[in-house]
Parts: C-alpha cells; structure tokens; sequence
C-alpha cells in the first residue's frame, strides 16, 4: 500500500516526466524542497514497490502501473482543485486539497467527477446551488479556530 508520501513523490514524477520527459532525484529534490538523500530513499521504496525502475546516477522512470497510478493522482489532483473552486472554496485550495486528497477513494473521485460534469452541462444548477449557500444549517458564527483545518492558513472571511 502506497503512504502519502509515496503518493506525493508518484504524483510529482509523473507530472515531471510528463512535462520534461525524463525525471532525475535532484528536479523532485528542487520541486519539493527537500534534501536529495530523502529522494533516493523514497524512490528506492518505490523502486522496491514496482512503481519505478530506478538505477543510482540514471534517470527514474515510472514503470506501466507507476503510470497508471501516478496519472491518477495528477487527476485526483486536478479534479479536487477544480472542485473545490468551482464551489469558491474561498483560499486555501491547494492546501485544502492535499488535506483531504489522500483519503478519498477512485470511486467518490468519480463521483466528484460526474458532478462537475452536471455543472458543466447545467450552469444554472451551479447557480442555483451557490444561492443556497446561505441556506446553510451550519452555524457560521460559530469560533472554530482550535480545528485542525484552520493550519491550512485561512481568514475566518473566507471560511
């Protein structure tokens, strides 16, 4: 079973072999910030995993189910921050995202999917949907700023 972290580093060498076409220790080291031994580390892991093929001083590659997962991930990715601003989450986003993106299974991912299709297709819903925004039962007024949500760096304007 994939960590989070193996998630991560998955996701972010798909996205660097997509867009650059190969994929070295130092450009996820540069990427995520982090120290270069840790890369090699967590590609050894997931070299071990079947999910890369890796050879110390060479470039990683993701192997078939490497692909196939860490394209899942990039969309997984894409599909929660489309979601999440198509309902104005407000600011956070991306930060909101990778709370949350981790323990969310393919099968709701589709169905988040299938509902930004509706709005796609259904304008008018969105709309109408945004207009209930104040319908909410959740009391707003309420001064939840102990919850661990609110690290993820938020006004309590934008909540």
């Amino acid at each position: 079973m994939l960590t989070e972290s193996m998630e991560d580093y998955l996701e972010i060498i798909y996205r660097l072999s997509e867009s650059k076409g190969y994929v070295k220790a130092v450009d996820i080291a540069e990427y995520l910030s982090v120290q270069a031994s840790s890369v090699t580390r967590m590609i050894q892991k997931l070299d071990e995993a079947g999910f890369v093929k890796y050879e110390k001083y060479r470039n990683i590659s993701l192997t078939p189910i490497g692909k196939r997962y860490g394209c899942f991930l990039v969309w997984r990715d894409n599909v929660l921050k489309q979601f999440f601003r198509t309902l104005d989450a407000g600011a956070g986003v991306d930060e909101q995202v990778e709370g949350i993106e981790h323990y969310i299974t393919p099968h709701t991912m589709s169905l988040i999917s299938g509902l930004l299709n509706y709005f796609k297709a259904h304008p008018e819903r969105l709309e109408e949907l945004r207009a209930t925004r104040n319908d909410s039962d959740y009391p707003l007024c309420e001064d939840l700023g102990r919850l661990r949500a609110w690290e993820f760096r938020h006004n309590r304007d934008d909540a």
